[in-house]
């Protein structure tokens, strides 16, 4: 884990995680939008949004609060959520 991190770069490596762990096609985590809505633009629900937040809890060393889940609408978000808690 690597504090040094910029918002960018946490956004880059957040993207990616969602794209690998949902399995989504035709984008990377550069063309990836930070500000897309997870649930009504890209259609994650609540169980794919559970299995991504376990995977940054691993890849980060933090802990996600399951009330917190309904404020990580994007990817911008999450990241700055990361950052907070780091």
């Amino acid at each position: 884990m690597n504090k040094v991190k910029t918002i960018d770069d946490v956004i880059i490596n957040v993207a990616r995680i969602i794209i690998d762990e949902l399995m989504i096609e035709d984008v990377t985590p550069e063309t990836f939008d930070p500000e897309m809505d997870l649930v009504d633009e890209v259609g994650i629900d609540s169980m794919d949004l559970a299995t991504v937040a376990l995977v940054i809890q691993d890849e980060y060393g933090i802990r996600i609060d399951e009330d917190d889940y309904p404020k990580l609408t994007n990817v911008r978000l999450i990241a700055e959520y990361i950052n907070n808690k780091r």
